[in-house]
């Protein structure tokens, strides 16, 4: 069964960018389950009413638990070159996060060497010369600050597995929800309170500047802050 289509947050004839719930599952995995794509095209379909199969490429993916903003791309031509933007870094990531412990800094870059583990579906920092390692990148700033809980945004300088999940918990303030890397307790609705928040690129097919801001979750813990 689809389910419902989450926030469109841009729409175009080349593009689909949507506020991705947590809990969704972007691509098929070994659950079976019913994927964003699925929902996406059945979207496109009825409401162009589309004959035969709808195309729908995937430009990048969040972590099933991870909610905020993904691109899609609707045509062949804006798929190839939001693949090649992704490569060359040119798509501007900004995520929020809640973690329970403070940052020693307000502003920090933090650099790692990343191995994922196939079988566990885990990163783990390493040194430099591992086999299969590979450099992780990020800054952070503390945005806000509760009684128990840190908001931190973070840009994304490389893309690796798990890249933000694995360094904030190398640097000792895991990401709230995130049992897998190290937070002391789950999130009542099983998500981690990492969020896609913002994206900055442009257009591939008409040149146009984009940015595109994802609402945060309805989850109380995203409104313990008070932002101006």
């Amino acid at each position: 069964m689809l389910r419902q289509v989450p926030e469109i947050l841009y729409e175009d004839n080349h593009l689909l960018v949507v506020n991705k719930r947590a809990g969704d599952l972007v691509q098929g995995d070994r659950s079976g389950d019913v994927t964003l794509i699925d929902t996406l095209k059945a979207y496109i379909k009825e409401k162009y009413s589309k004959p035969g199969e709808v195309f729908l490429g995937l430009v990048h993916r969040l972590d099933r638990p991870v909610s905020g903003a993904v691109i899609f791309a609707r045509t062949s031509k804006a798929l190839t070159r939001l693949t090649g933007m992704v490569k060359e870094r040119q798509i501007e990531k900004i995520y929020w996060a809640i973690v329970g412990n403070r940052p020693a800094d307000s502003d920090g870059r933090l650099v790692h060497f990343l191995v994922k583990n196939e079988k566990q579906n885990k990163s783990y920092p390493s040194g430099e010369k591992t086999p299969g390692a590979k450099r992780a990148e990020l800054s952070y700033t503390l945005l806000a600050s509760s009684n128990s809980f840190h908001l931190l945004e973070v840009n994304l300088h490389t893309g690796r597995h798990h890249q933000i999940r694995a360094q904030l918990a190398a640097a000792g303030f895991p990401i709230r929800g995130d049992l897998k890397y190290g937070a002391p307790r789950s999130n009542p609705d099983g998500s981690i309170s990492l969020h896609a928040r913002k994206l900055k690129f442009t257009h591939p097919v008409n040149g146009q500047q984009l940015q595109i801001l994802a609402p945060l979750p309805v989850a109380p813990e995203w409104h313990y802050f008070e932002l101006h």
